[in-house]
């Protein structure tokens, strides 16, 4: 699903990324952006606008007083499950996941859906977001 609206708000970006949104672009996105962008999200990737991406981050990295939010027991994947998680986390293509690990990229998708299934996601962009919720993935530190 791409969402595409006129307001840039924390909130917006937050809700439908909770209800299986795989990417959310403003609609100012010049048409070839979008065009590329549908493209993207119907090969399984997510696509997201910087401001969305930045918000996203600050509000993972910058939270420090908040609850951790509940996370499920990885233990419930395999071990190549748990990698194509790590590599989804880190915003690789299955492409990419596929030569990585040596494997096919119909493999990457078995293990990709078995993985959903097994912790209830229903989005690759869910699953980006557990990545880093479950510790597989650790925001890049800034450099300034």
């Amino acid at each position: 699903m791409l969402i595409l609206t006129t307001f840039d708000i924390d909130e917006y970006v937050y809700n439908a990324l909770r209800l299986g949104a795989s990417g959310f672009l403003l609609k100012d996105t010049p048409p070839e952006r979008l065009i590329a962008a549908i493209h993207t999200v119907a090969t399984g990737d997510v696509l997201l606008a910087r401001n969305a991406v930045k918000m996203l981050i600050e509000a993972f990295t910058g939270a420090p007083d908040s609850a951790p939010p509940a996370v499920p027991d990885l233990a419930i994947l395999t071990t190549r499950e748990t990698e194509v998680l790590r590599a989804v986390g880190r915003a690789l293509s299955n492409r990419e996941i596929a030569d990585h690990l040596s494997v096919s990229e119909a493999t990457v998708k078995t293990h990709l859906n078995r993985l959903m299934s097994k912790l209830n996601v229903t989005s690759r962009a869910q699953a980006v977001v557990l990545a880093y919720d479950c510790g597989l993935v650790k925001p890049r530190s800034a450099t300034t």
